[in-house]
């Protein structure tokens, strides 16, 4: 590990799509390559696991974003999830319990939006919004997911970006309810369709972008590959994705600490979302409730649950189908990737080089350390969430139209 400023290694297209902005019109990675400054990590952090072991470390919190919740309801298999949007004001910190739901507790920052806020939910305004996916059993409380949204959305006059945002909450996650048999999975991306259904009938005028954060970046990826060349946004961020679950699971439980710590810890969290919401599954008959609870590392979790609750013959069924490698491959949105090497959770050798390559409207930068979602600089900063910032500032403000590319590859 170096200890002077790492440039980011970039990859993209050599044929990748054109970008017409105010001034010219530029290929997508002479736009992108500019906003990459180099990566100066913090010297006493000089690898992957400890940059990502320093996540769980919260001696500041300088990111302070206050949220009102929205509860949607997904007319696809009749489930509610949580959508907190960020709002400019304060008030009491809500009591933080990771015990029973029914008690109305909240995360940190967060409160219920009141009847009229909902009946007002709307506007013909153009400001440009992200929604933004959390990783693995987060949230809309995750440090990682403020550090984005804060200065996104701080307003202009107070040196932010001026955007709004709201952050999709994976079913059970944030302390929101869950009212189906289900919870989440890396593949399902009803709830984020949904979401965007709901942002273009309240905010017709302004202009979506996504970020998404580890296994909030595979869903993504899903979905804007799904969705194709019909796909609303007018740009994506994907941090730390995991892109091919098979070989990232196996990559895992390779090394002691992957299966150890990082497994077990992963594992344990998606238990404990289990044992909140269990009397939902209680009574499904594909569900052992007594083999989930005696599992350690996350493959059991997904083989007892994940996979059983979704109707996957095997875990390794679920995880080729949930990939994103594939999809990415259909993306029609100019797509900003971030990923370091050295990453312990989302294996460099999962990642989508050749498909990165192969896709006009993908760009990809890689740092040689940064962990998992981590990226910690000299000083306390984090490279990635001020990358992703000045790239989504750079775009709402500069790029005016996409030039379509007419065929991406040939079948």
């Amino acid at each position: 590990m170096p200890f002077w400023p790492a440039h980011p290694t970039p990859y993209h297209s050599h044929a990748p799509i054109t970008l017409k902005t105010k001034n010219k019109t530029l290929p997508f990675p002479s736009f992108a390559s500019p906003l990459l400054t180099p990566f100066q990590a913090n010297p006493l952090l000089f690898n992957g696991h400890l940059q990502t072991f320093w996540t769980a470390v919260k001696w500041t919190d300088p990111h302070t974003v206050y949220y009102a919740r929205q509860h949607l309801r997904n007319p696809a298999d009749g489930g509610h999830f949580a959508v907190d949007f960020v709002v400019h004001e304060t008030f009491p910190p809500a009591s933080v319990s990771t015990e029973a739901v029914a008690g109305g507790k909240l995360p940190p920052r967060t409160r219920d939006m009141t009847e009229e806020e909902v009946a007002k939910l709307s506007s013909d305004d153009d400001t440009p919004m992200v929604i933004a996916l959390h990783g693995l059993s987060g949230g809309s409380h995750e440090l990682y997911l403020r550090s984005v949204l804060a200065p996104l959305t701080r307003k202009v006059e107070e040196g932010g970006s001026g955007f709004a945002a709201c952050a999709v909450n994976a079913r059970g996650c944030a302390l929101s309810k869950v009212t189906t048999g289900q919870l989440f999975n890396a593949r399902f991306t009803e709830d984020l369709r949904q979401t965007v259904r709901y942002l273009q009938e309240a905010y017709p005028k302004r202009p979506l972008y996504a970020v998404g954060f580890s296994l909030g970046a595979n869903i993504l990826t899903n979905y804007i590959g799904e969705e194709g060349d019909k796909c609303v946004f007018k740009a994506v961020a994907l941090c730390s994705s995991p892109w091919n679950l098979e070989i990232t699971s196996k990559a895992l439980h390779r090394t002691y600490l992957g299966s150890e710590v990082y497994s077990k810890v992963m594992g344990g969290n998606l238990r404990n979302l289990f044992e909140i919401h269990v009397d939902n599954f209680v009574k499904n008959p594909r569900i052992d409730v007594d083999l989930v609870r005696r599992g350690k590392y996350l493959y059991e979790f997904d083989r007892d649950f994940t996979a059983r609750i979704f109707g996957y013959a095997t875990v390794g069924a679920y995880y080729r189908d949930a990939s994103s490698v594939d999809n990415l491959l259909k993306v029609r949105v100019p797509t900003f990737i971030l990923h370091a090497k050295d990453d312990p959770v989302a294996a460099d050798e999962g990642v989508p080089y050749d498909e990165v390559k192969a896709n006009p409207y993908c760009f990809m930068a890689t740092t040689p350390t940064g962990g998992h979602l981590s990226w910690f600089e000299f000083g306390g900063g984090r490279w990635f969430a001020r990358t992703v910032v000045d790239f989504f500032t750079a775009f709402a403000r500069e790029v005016v139209e996409v030039n379509p590319v007419d065929e991406v590859f040939k079948k």
